[in-house]
């Protein structure tokens, strides 16, 4: 490559990078403004006046302490549960055989093809007749396990050698064993793609809990600043202060997992 034709790559990739980190440095920039500031037009990038305000009204106005801890429990349930069960049903395709896999893993990846809204009304009201509204059971049960999460743990299994298996039944380990002993061990990278990818899903999602957390105390972060949207006219400072907060956590746990992150992708067969 020449330098030139690297000069034109690294300009290409840092227009890029401007263009997807923009709109996170804009809002967090625009956190620290005063609503009049935000309001402005044109509008600046760079506060004139730097202010914390918007925070602590946000704490006043809405109980971020508590929707924080809800998106947090159903966050961590959810990543804990993909990651245990779609890996032990992700094992029963890829390394174990039974009759009717090749079917079973067929309705897999057609529900990943089914928009997530079409199956919200009869989920709603299997929650509902199992009095499982406004509760964490009913926020976290339909998604316990999904399909991408068995897709992927599938393609990355699927490349680990049988000789593997087969010398540990010779042993005489069960499968229980071998599954927890031998396969997850080496499933470091995909499982933390998919407890990522199931962790930013469950922590942003909106809709859902939305339709199951009918009071306060059971909404989730992005149901709670929704609050600041109602009546009275929407309160553009807070809601970028509350999305510094939604965001930060996501921001800290992908730099932290960013390596695996992209190993995962490169081995699961995700393109």
């Amino acid at each position: 490559m020449t330098r030139r034709q690297k000069a034109i790559t690294y300009l290409g990739l840092s227009l890029g990078l401007l263009l997807v980190i923009g709109p996170f440095v804009w809002t967090a920039l625009s956190s620290l403004k005063p609503e009049s500031e935000i309001r402005r037009d044109p509008p600046t990038f760079w506060p004139e006046t730097f202010t914390l305000d918007n925070f602590v009204e946000l704490f006043e106005r809405v109980n971020i302490g508590q929707s924080f801890v809800n998106s947090l429990i159903v966050a961590l349930v959810l990543v804990a549960s993909n990651v245990l069960l779609c890996s032990m049903v992700g094992y029963a395709f890829a390394k174990l055989p039974f009759r009717g896999k090749n079917l079973a893993f067929s309705l897999v990846m057609i529900q990943m093809a089914i928009p997530a809204i079409v199956l919200m009304t009869p989920q709603f009201v299997l929650i509902a007749k199992l009095g499982l509204v406004n509760t964490f059971a009913g926020i976290i049960l339909p998604t316990l396990v999904g399909p991408l999460g068995v897709f992927m743990m599938r393609q990355f299994m699927q490349e680990l050698p049988d000789e593997l298996i087969h010398a540990a039944r010779v042993d005489g380990a069960g499968e229980f064993r071998i599954f927890f002993r031998i396969i997850l061990p080496l499933c470091g990278p995909p499982l933390a793609t998919l407890g990522l990818i199931t962790f930013l899903g469950a922590w942003n999602n909106f809709l859902w809990p939305a339709v199951v957390a009918q009071s306060e105390d059971m909404y989730t972060l992005p149901v709670a600043l929704n609050i600041l949207n109602g009546h009275e006219g929407t309160h553009y400072n807070l809601l970028v202060a509350g999305s510094v907060v939604v965001i930060a956590p996501i921001l800290f746990i992908f730099i932290f997992l960013q390596r695996y992150f992209v190993q995962g992708i490169a081995t699961t067969g995700i393109k």
